[in-house]
């Protein structure tokens, strides 16, 4: 299996499966000399990790990085960085009893399809467990960016029918689903609970905004901006769409309405979400992305082994009702990874303009 890497100078390349003994990831290309700890990681995979509240998956799990390699005396060296995961509390044999049947919505079957045997022990490399090297990959580049001001926050706007409102910042952290609006985050709370006693699973939306984003990030034509960040979010387990900015809503608006306008003083609105022509304006970058409902519930339903025979199944175990929650930190993590990418590429382009200034090249 090929395709675990991801990025072009800032470049991370996982590994690891659910059930496995360990998961990790390896840096490649982060600059030397920035200030880094086990601890400013595991802050991040903290919003992550399973077994943190009833809405989550009762998977108990430390979530502890270990930095193997690339930091000397608290500071990154240049070279590649190796963070390790371990992997503690393994339930396999609960699987065992359905590892001939392909659960819907899953990668079984199309996993079995291309590579003629799967990890039947929740699905192996395809999930989500795979997300938490990726948030502890997002953490050194979250790292990169606050050198330059830049701030990513992530939150849930809508679950199932019930949306925010407003945005309160200072609320997203002080709730279980990562919302920004108080009130609309205990309904959405309330409708996590019903939907897991049901046995069933909802879906969300979470919205990504980036602060203080320098101009000039992303490349044109291939390499624009959003068609990276696309590839980044539509890499993450769930995520089955992204729109930036007004998005669909465009679909109804006039071109009179949509474009952002400019003045003396700068951008009239921010219908594009921050990114022109595939490169970031320096206005606030904004997308959302749609996590569908989990996969794995508790309700009967109709499958087929891998003979082909018609079959039910009932997938146990320990599962997210709601996937969009721990989705937020994941998000973030991608969305820190790519501006990171193009952050590096920027300076390096800034240097060589400067080196050539004026200067004739022969």
């Amino acid at each position: 299996m090929s395709f675990n890497s991801f990025g072009k100078l800032f470049r991370i390349t996982s590994f690891g499966e659910s059930h496995g003994p360990l998961i990790g990831v390896v840096i490649d290309g982060c600059p030397s000399g920035i200030k880094l700890s086990e601890k400013e990681i595991q802050k991040e995979l903290n919003k992550r990790k399973p077994g943190q509240s009833r809405l989550v998956s009762l998977r108990k799990e430390e979530d502890k990085a270990k930095i193997a390699s690339g930091v000397f005396q608290g500071k990154t060296t240049g070279h590649p960085i190796a963070l390790i995961i371990e992997n503690k509390d393994i339930q396999g044999q609960k699987y065992e009893k359905i590892k001939d049947l392909f659960r819907p919505g899953h990668a079984d079957y199309t996993y079995s399809l291309k590579y003629g045997l799967r990890d039947y022990f929740g699905g192996g490399r395809s999930s989500a467990r795979e997300t938490a090297a990726r948030v502890a990959a997002g953490a050194i580049a979250k790292k990169i960016l606050s050198k330059n001001k830049i701030k990513i926050i992530g939150s849930v706007i809508q679950i199932g029918n019930i949306k925010a409102e407003i945005f309160d910042e200072k609320e997203i952290q002080k709730n279980l689903v990562f919302c920004a609006d108080k009130r609309a985050a205990k309904k959405m709370e309330k409708l996590i609970d019903e939907t897991r006693r049901e046995g069933d699973s909802i879906g969300g939306i979470i919205e990504v905004k980036v602060k203080n984003p320098v101009a000039g990030l992303g490349n044109p034509v291939y390499e624009k901006l959003s068609s990276q960040l696309g590839n980044a979010i539509l890499s993450i387990n769930a995520v089955k769409g992204i729109e930036f900015g007004k998005g669909f809503e465009l679909a109804s608006m006039k071109g009179s309405e949509s474009n952002d306008q400019l003045s003396a003083k700068g951008f009239k609105s921010n219908n594009m979400g921050g990114i022109l022509g595939g490169i970031s304006s320096g206005q606030e970058i904004v997308f959302r992305a749609v996590v569908k409902p989990a996969s794995s519930i508790l309700k009967e339903q109709e499958t087929i082994s891998v003979k082909g025979r018609k079959a039910k199944i009932k997938v146990e175990g320990r599962h997210d009702p709601c996937i969009a929650i721990r989705a937020v930190p994941v998000l973030e993590a991608m969305t820190a990874i790519v501006l990171a990418d193009n952050l590096i590429q920027l300076k390096g382009y800034e240097k060589l303009n400067e080196k050539f200034k004026g200067k004739k090249i022969k």
